[in-house]
């Protein structure tokens, strides 16, 4: 392809249109009116943005409709390039400049003006990065169509390529896969929340089916739309038929906890063993276990978020395979459990009394049926031992501070009757060594 070219014909007529085209009066004066406009621009900008900026950040409004009007002045040098820009070719176009050829500014006008729409337009995009590369590429397509070369642009793409079979790639070929691709999978993912937020909203399901019923909605309509662009780009799918072995054993080595992970999760929706809501222990985290709420539960993790704050992402397999305890599975009953010992001079009947009714003043949040019960468990060396157990249905607001609430009524009931928590006594004897007798001969 590159041999068909000859170089010096392409210099030649490089040349000819710099000194018959670019080098002419028409276009001096149009580049001078352009490159007038954009340091007007710039001008503009630097100062009038601050000024137009400081009242939106006062604006109590959304975060987002804040973006977007911030964003907007943003493009206020562009806009201030468009009107100098066609004020100087309105005047150049005059019989009094001599009717000048203003095709290179209305040009510019019109590049200046679709990038101004276009990034209005895509301000509805959340994510930056999609709406930077959405606005560029449907500008790219805008300045070809503007310029009168978007057909030749598209026939030398399809030049490029190369056949495979019965099949042919060419540039263009890709580059419409990519694109499209790129917008149907933002368009599935955009639909997915979109649903995903009035599944959330139904009050006839339960939370776990809400999720549940959101994973299968994302997982269906991203795989739909890597089909559609597949073939909306002309691809043939039995072409892959032949990397099929070596793509599966791929996934089969390289997503295997990934779709372990996946399916793990949408088991425990099903079984209902898990939900968001849900107070949890898992053994092994951070050395003595994670406890804490079930805040979402993901594709490939579930968040926990213990009371200080931790958010622990632990793999859904790990629900699956390892043993953990989920309090709030069923009944919401929880028992909570005091270990105490008091002096043997003390009545243990009159102390399982007044304990118990100690326990049950203890908070608002002790239940009262089943009441607290308290138990002589063993006589112990020093002291009497006792287990006082109580419970209480929402374990999402604390355990660790109700049993604490619990142990200071049970102090000052015992103040208030005089009983003694006693501590171990030991006595220690000290021998003194007996003094050995040498013989002396």
């Amino acid at each position: 392809m590159l041999e068909s070219i000859d170089i010096e014909d392409l210099q030649e007529n490089v040349l000819d249109l710099a000194q018959t085209y670019l080098m002419s009066v028409d276009v001096m004066v149009q580049l001078g009116i352009i490159l007038c406009g954009l340091f007007a621009g710039l001008i503009v900008r630097k100062y009038a943005l601050p000024i137009l900026q400081k009242p939106i950040d006062n604006l109590k409004i959304h975060y987002r409709t804040k973006n977007i009007l911030r964003n907007a002045c943003r493009l206020i040098m562009q806009v201030a390039t468009i009107i100098i820009i066609l004020i100087g070719a309105q005047i150049a176009a005059s019989d009094i400049a001599g009717n000048i050829d203003t095709a290179l500014a209305n040009a510019t006008v019109a590049l200046l003006l679709a990038w101004v729409v276009i990034r209005l337009v895509v301000q509805l995009i959340d994510n930056r990065f999609i709406r930077n590369v959405f606005a560029l590429t449907i500008w790219v397509l805008a300045a070809l169509a503007i310029l009168g070369i978007l057909d030749e642009t598209a026939a030398a793409l399809d030049a490029i390529g190369m056949d495979i079979g019965e099949f042919r790639i060419s540039a263009l070929s890709v580059i419409k896969s990519l694109f499209a691709l790129f917008i149907l999978l933002y368009g599935a993912i955009f639909l997915s929340r979109f649903l995903e937020n009035k599944i959330q909203s139904a009050s006839s399901l339960t939370i776990s089916s809400r999720v549940l019923l959101a994973k299968i909605i994302r997982v269906t309509l991203v795989t739909f739309a890597l089909l559609i662009a597949v073939t909306a780009a002309g691809i043939d799918l039995s072409l892959f038929a032949i990397f099929s072995g070596a793509l599966g054993l791929g996934v089969g080595f390289g997503l295997q906890k990934g779709i372990s992970n996946l399916f793990s999760g949408m088991l425990l929706l099903m079984d209902k063993s898990i939900k968001p809501g849900d107070v949890i222990e898992l053994p092994g985290v951070d050395g003595e276990g994670a406890f804490g709420w079930v805040q979402h539960m993901g594709a490939r993790y579930t968040e926990i978020v213990t009371r200080d704050n931790k958010s622990y992402l632990i793999p859904n397999e790990d629900f699956i395979t390892k043993q953990i305890t989920n309090w709030s599975h069923g009944d919401t009953l929880i028992r909570v459990e005091v270990k105490f010992g008091v002096s043997y001079k003390h009545n243990p009947h009159h102390v399982k009394e007044i304990t118990e009714q100690a326990a049950m003043k203890a908070h608002d949040r002790i239940c009262k049926d089943p009441a607290a019960v308290c138990h002589l468990v063993a006589f112990g060396d020093s002291s009497l031992d006792f287990r006082l157990r109580f419970w209480i249905r929402d374990a999402e607001k604390g355990v660790t501070n109700m049993r604490a609430a619990v142990m200071l009524a049970l102090w000052d009931a015992f103040q208030e009757h005089n009983i003694e928590i006693p501590y171990p006594h030991r006595e220690v004897y000290i021998h003194e060594p007996q003094k050995k007798r040498y013989r002396h001969d």
